[in-house]
């Protein structure tokens, strides 16, 4: 059999270009990675401005999903406020919380090591 019509195995496995979904119907999701370091100073910036989520996260370095999951505790000590529907952080909320986390940071201990100064047992 060799006609024009006959398809390499591959070839045949392949969806016909009008078959195939466009890129406007797909759903976009969401990137929840962890956004690159900012590429501003956060101390030259005015106190009153605010920034996006995504600034937020880049400047602490945390994922936009775990800034979402801070705003459901309305305790949390980074603050934030909505903004015709968007969330918002000010800019001394985020220097406030980072001089707070510099502030708690404790060096981390070996897994084996006991507070009472026990040494590990072998």
């Amino acid at each position: 059999m060799s006609g024009k019509d006959e398809k390499t195995p591959i070839g045949a496995l392949e969806l016909p270009i009008a078959r195939k979904m466009p890129h406007a119907t797909k759903r976009r999701r969401k990137n929840r990675g962890m956004p690159p370091p900012a590429t501003f100073d956060i101390d030259t910036l005015p106190g009153s401005s605010n920034l996006t989520s995504l600034e937020a996260a880049a400047v602490i370095r945390r994922t936009p999903g775990a800034l979402e999951q801070w705003r459901r505790d309305p305790n949390h000590p980074l603050k934030w406020r909505y903004i015709d529907g968007r969330p918002l952080y000010r800019v001394d909320a985020v220097r406030d919380y980072l001089a707070k986390c510099d502030k708690t940071t404790r060096t981390p201990r070996p897994h084996n090591a006991h507070g009472d100064g026990r040494a590990a047992r072998p």
